[in-house]
């Protein structure tokens, strides 16, 4: 990522403006007009998505968080300054367990087709827990976004909950994974939604991201 400071800052000036939720999407017939660049946020079920989400734009209930695994079952819409510069896209967390094999396989089936006809998504972002590392459930999900041709870029969520020598063993292994994938974005950036560590690197990246 180009983090060099006219970014970073015009990063926090888009995200100090507006930002609104736009409308929830259960299907494909519901996405909104393809008129702005749109990032979408992957992850599976309580990885720290909505914090995540609520970090980067500064907000403390932008998006919805949960203990309840599976919660959003649809793609959620945020409009992102004014005028409107691009969108970010809330994907349905995936890894619930004890989710119904029909909602697991609706998942599937309206995050494949986004991801394979959206237009203007330019760039996913895929989360991966600092505590757990890559799972399988994941590495279904990269899978998806190699298959579609849907470049990535992993961030590492709650980093700070695991000691400094833990977190630089999880950056190696995640990011000999990423280098396996055709896909996937070099550049890992580990955060943390609570203490505010990385926030401003993925503000970045989105922005980025969007121009391509």
């Amino acid at each position: 990522m180009d983090d060099a400071p006219d970014l970073l800052e015009r990063a926090r000036k888009l995200f100090a403006g507006p930002v609104d939720f736009l409308k929830s999407a259960p299907g494909l017939e519901f996405l909104p007009d393809p008129d702005a660049p749109e990032i979408a946020f992957a992850g599976r079920s309580n990885v720290g998505k909505s914090s995540l989400l609520n970090a980067i734009t500064g907000r403390n209930k932008l998006a919805r968080t949960s203990n309840t695994p599976g919660r959003t079952q649809e793609l959620n819409f945020f409009d992102v300054g004014q005028p409107l510069a691009l969108r970010l896209v809330d994907m349905p967390g995936y890894g619930f367990a004890e989710a119904p094999r029909d909602m697991v396989k609706r998942w599937r089936f309206l995050v494949n087709d986004y991801l394979r006809g959206r237009s203007v998504l330019k760039r996913a972002i895929v989360l991966i827990d600092s505590r757990h590392g890559v799972k399988a459930v994941d590495r279904d999900v990269m899978d998806m976004l190699d298959a579609a041709a849907v470049g990535y870029r992993i961030v590492l969520t709650k980093a700070d909950k695991i000691k400094a020598s833990e977190l630089a063993a999880v950056l190696e292994a995640t990011r000999a994974e990423a280098s396996k994938r055709p896909a996937a974005h070099p550049l890992l950036i580990p955060t943390s939604s609570e203490k505010g560590m990385g926030i401003a690197e993925v503000r970045a990246a989105v922005l980025e991201d969007s121009l391509i």
